[in-house]
């Protein structure tokens, strides 16, 4: 007696869970939970490095460059370069997959009509060759619809939607780390032409110097004043100089050619900016506020993230698989073997199969689906942790690699200084006449050298100080 009192208990207990069920319903799996990931206490560089002002405004840094040209550049390359459009065309892609998955919530509705002409036989079980008032041909007259719905008693469609839309959002920070990247090439890339430039024009006058001492020493040399070996010295030095220039103009080309594919058009497009002046880039210390705010401007960062909650909602729609599924299914319509007959109530069908479903044996393949999606699940949690301190090494790497370089260029800009001072004294001394032509022209050459240096330590600067705004994440709002 005991015994069928705690059956029947049992029975109302499970019946009374089922209804909650059904009313509320439910969403098995883990709920999704943002990961805590330790991002150390600050930046490993010095203060003066960030110039301890306000962070600097990452939306358009290039900018901040000073050059009109670059601008019309970035702007034209976010617009039309064929990666950035790609990445834009995968979000409405995940977008469409997600709203194809949130459909199947709902009910699907089919409706139709026809209309069957029959012959059927004489010599069948039905003698209707004996049956008054049937004939063998038939004409059945149909329209109906039929509709059928899964309900999502434990959450397993919810699920999917919550993962596809987590997809669909990892597809729109992608889309940004596109943005990021293409800014990043496009400045990369024309600071790259312009350097080659400015070093050729100071490759060219090196070159000029040591033309104008080749020919002195020449002179010299054809009335006997100097050794054969200077002036096989003074040759070979003008050449060793003259053989860079191609190399240069070449480097030059090819990165004008490189900026056309990056907007997304003709590779000579933009060629003609060889023959162009720009202004020196503006090189500072940049203040780049908390070490922690990079999380949340680095698009690959959030992408990661969002990869992790698509997972996470991944295990609940595998588990939901455990559980038992409900569908209603309903038809109903109008059949009459006469047109005329069709609308009348009599000629009315329909028919109504609710039905219950339950994977009770499967050679344990949910559980296997449920282990293979809790994996994958951890394995985005781990890429998430990788992106996040990938981002954080990529950031310290470029903020130290772009103060060493300015230490650069201020040195080389001293060095520079002193060669013009020096080749100032060495034009009074020749006016003067307490110099030969061929000191002055050394001079001259040593000024160049030094100007040449310069231009290679400031263009370096200025791509590490690209690749610095790419590591913080910046670019991807800029419209």
């Amino acid at each position: 007696m005991v015994q069928r009192m705690g059956f029947r208990s049992g029975r109302l207990a499970f019946a009374a869970g089922l209804a909650a069920t059904l009313a509320l319903g439910c969403k098995v799996g883990p709920d999704y939970q943002p990961p805590q990931v330790n991002t150390g206490k600050g930046w490993t560089q010095p203060d003066e490095t960030r110039n301890g002002g306000t962070p600097v405004a990452l939306d358009a840094w290039w900018r901040q460059l000073g050059d009109p040209t670059l601008d019309r550049l970035e702007e034209a390359a976010l617009r039309g370069n064929l990666d950035v459009r790609q990445a834009q065309a995968r979000i409405g892609e995940a977008r469409a997959l997600r709203d194809a998955v949130a459909g199947r919530r709902g009910p699907t509705l089919n409706a139709g009509a026809g209309v069957t002409r029959e012959e059927q036989t004489l010599n069948g079980l039905l003698p209707i060759g004996f049956i008054p008032g049937m004939t063998r041909d038939v004409s059945i007259h149909e329209v109906g619809f039929d509709a059928a719905w899964e309900l999502d008693l434990f959450g397993g469609t919810r699920r999917k939607v919550e993962s596809a839309q987590a997809q669909a959002q990892a597809a729109v920070e992608e889309a940004r780390d596109a943005r990021v990247s293409v800014a990043a090439e496009v400045a990369r890339t024309y600071l790259t032409m312009r350097g080659a430039q400015r070093e050729l024009e100071a490759r060219e006058a090196v070159a000029g110097a040591l033309k104008g001492i080749l020919d002195t020493v020449a002179q010299r040399a054809a009335a006997g004043d100097v050794a054969k070996a200077e002036l096989e010295r003074a040759q070979g030095q003008y050449e060793e100089a003259s053989a860079a220039l191609p190399g240069l103009r070449a480097q030059m080309h090819a990165a004008a050619l490189g900026l056309g594919a990056l907007l997304g058009q003709l590779p000579e497009s933009e060629a003609a900016l060889c023959a162009t002046r720009a202004p020196e880039p503006a090189l500072a210390p940049l203040p780049v506020g908390e070490r922690a705010d990079l999380l949340r401007r680095r698009p690959d960062v959030r992408a990661a993230e969002r990869q992790l909650a698509g997972a996470t909602a991944d295990i609940g729609a595998a588990k939901a698989e455990w559980f038992p599924k409900l569908s209603i299914s309903a038809a109903g319509g109008f059949e009459a073997l006469k047109l005329a007959d069709l609308t009348k109530s009599t000629s009315r069908t329909w028919t109504l199969a609710p039905l219950i479903s339950w994977r009770l044996f499967d050679g344990g393949a949910i559980r296997a689906e449920i282990r293979a999606a809790e994996t994958r699940q951890e394995r985005a949690a781990l890429g998430y942790e990788k992106a996040v301190l990938g981002a954080l090494t990529e950031a310290e790497r470029a903020l130290a690699t772009y103060r060493l370089a300015l230490e650069a260029t201020r040195a080389q800009q001293a060095v520079l200084a002193s060669a013009r001072r020096t080749g100032g004294f060495a034009r009074q001394r020749f006016a003067q006449g307490d110099i030969a032509r061929a000191e002055l022209l050394d001079a001259e050459r040593a000024t160049h050298e030094a100007e040449d240096a310069c231009i290679r330590a400031q263009t370096a600067a200025a791509i590490d100080l690209v690749a610095l705004f790419k590591a913080l994440g910046g670019g991807w709002k800029y419209v």
